[in-house]
């Protein structure tokens, strides 16, 4: 056992077995001295705890066996009961109820006295046990966090290489198409949406509000690049905008929705995005016109964000996507509705 308690802590622990031995350890014939012995044997357990337990840690130190280190505080404890002993002769020779000391009758009534500072070493050890578990579980929770930050970090930097491929793709495809003023407009939306990314400073959540200006940054790209066969419906009410929202989670599931049903239509298509809250959750759903019906769930946008509301809320989240009778394809995300008060 590497860990090791201030040594105070033991000692206080210690207090009541050494009142106990300071009861138990009475001589036979100290009762009408009672207060003086009582003392005596109390102040001496004191005494006795600081070398046992800086004993007890050198063994730990050096990672004893138990069973060794057992067989070491019998004997270090009962020698101190000895002299323990001694020293209650020694007493009772100065207060006058014996003329010497009886050698023979040492060993006599020590079982309160060893049983107290074994006690203590009980006390010592499982005070240092349960320090260290807790120890450990705290580096073990910030192992965990540490890997989970690390994980969202990743996931969160997956978001813009995925969407900047995919804008350098477009913009490639308007400049073969020789649209070269669309094509420059998007560039310099792009531009924009990356600046704002990039002055992100690392955090995992931010408001909806500033989420939803970054989203309406992605937004006028695609606009530049689809013109009037984007239509897009969005509704939040103005109460939520101070709540959390995961950082670039609303960017994938329109990117998701646009390249994957709006584009692919020749005719204009409808991307309606919603956010309200229900009964302390807030919802967000994002339905688009399309039509192959490619499966739920696959693609890089929808697995960033399940793995990423997975690792920030565990179970506390729903996401849910499929194609609805209208024949349109949807995700609905539930998530814990907090304000960025409580959150911070």
């Amino acid at each position: 056992m590497k860990v090791e308690t201030p040594l105070f802590v033991p000692v206080l622990a210690a207090l009541p077995v050494a009142a106990c031995m300071a009861i138990l350890g009475l001589p036979v014939f100290g009762y009408e001295y009672a207060a003086a012995f009582r003392s005596l044997y109390f102040v001496a357990c004191l005494v006795w705890l600081i070398p046992l337990a800086l004993l007890q840690r050198a063994m730990w130190r050096r990672d004893w066996p138990w069973l060794r280190m057992a067989l070491v505080l019998l004997a270090a404890s009962y020698a101190m009961s000895i002299l323990n002993a001694v020293l209650g002769q020694g007493l009772g020779i100065w207060l006058g109820l014996q003329k010497h000391y009886r050698w023979n009758e040492l060993a006599e009534g020590l079982d309160g006295c060893w049983l107290a500072l074994i006690a203590f070493c009980a006390v010592h050890a499982v005070a240092a046990y349960y320090l260290s578990l807790q120890q450990v579980r705290l580096h073990l929770a910030e192992a965990q966090a540490a890997a989970r930050d690390a994980q969202l970090r990743a996931l969160r930097l997956q978001v813009n290489p995925h969407f900047l491929f995919n804008s350098l793709n477009a913009i490639s495809a308007l400049v073969s198409a020789q649209s070269n003023r669309e094509a420059n407009r998007m560039l310099g939306c792009v531009a924009d949406f990356l600046r704002a990314t990039l002055a992100h400073d690392g955090r995992h959540e931010h408001s909806l509000a500033e989420e939803l200006a970054l989203l309406d940054a992605y937004l006028k790209i695609e606009q530049a690049r689809l013109g009037e066969r984007l239509c897009l419906n969005m509704k939040a009410g103005p109460d939520l905008l101070d709540n959390v929202m995961p950082y670039l989670m609303l960017q994938p599931l329109v990117e998701n929705a646009i390249r994957h049903g709006i584009a692919p239509l020749s005719v204009p298509g409808r991307l309606d995005i919603r956010l309200e809250h229900v009964g302390g959750r807030l919802l967000v759903e994002v339905r688009n016109d399309g039509q192959q019906p490619a499966q739920p769930g696959c693609g890089i946008g929808l697995a960033n964000v399940r793995e990423r509301l997975r690792h920030l809320y565990g179970d506390d989240q729903e996401v849910e996507t499929g194609w609805g009778p209208d024949g349109r394809f949807g995700v609905r995300i539930a998530l814990p509705l907090r304000s960025m008060a409580a959150a911070a």
